[in-house]
């Protein structure tokens, strides 16, 4: 008897890289208190194929919080994840560019703000992000 395999499997997933900068701790506490940080978010999805029916999602993120004059920290993230699909070929690339780092994304949230926390910065919880207008710029970019 032959079991069906679930159309899309997330096999594992995992932080490769993670580093979190404050370069004028711990002065830049006091200035932080009295100033919110302008904070930039950049987010870059790679895929890679493994295997047959087998690849790689990473979804890198790169935060930077600014105060008038000074860096007030930088994040990196690389998160990712080792995903089976079992669905046609034309299906593929949607399903690893927006499916999966929807699936992904309550994760990395959830690190990045552990990671601000936890280095003593005001807690952020980042906004949803439209993975789906993400694919779609870059298609259209590609054209």
């Amino acid at each position: 008897m032959e079991t069906k395999q679930p159309p899309v499997m997330i096999n594992s997933q995992y932080i490769k890289d993670l580093s979190m900068e404050i370069p004028h701790a711990p002065h830049i506490f006091k200035k932080l208190n009295e100033n919110a940080p302008k904070i930039d978010i950049e987010v870059n999805l790679e895929t890679t194929k493994l295997e047959e029916n087998v690849y790689n999602v990473m979804m890198n993120v790169t935060m930077n919080g600014d105060i008038p004059d000074e860096k007030a920290f930088i994040l990196e993230l690389s998160y990712g994840a080792v995903v089976s699909l079992n669905i046609p070929e034309e299906h593929r690339e949607p399903v690893l560019m927006i499916e999966i780092p929807h699936m992904l994304y309550p994760f990395v949230r959830q690190i990045i703000a552990n990671t601000l926390t936890n280095a003593g910065l005001p807690p952020l919880m980042l906004n949803p992000i439209d993975f789906m207008a993400m694919y779609n710029a870059k298609k259209a970019k590609e054209q």
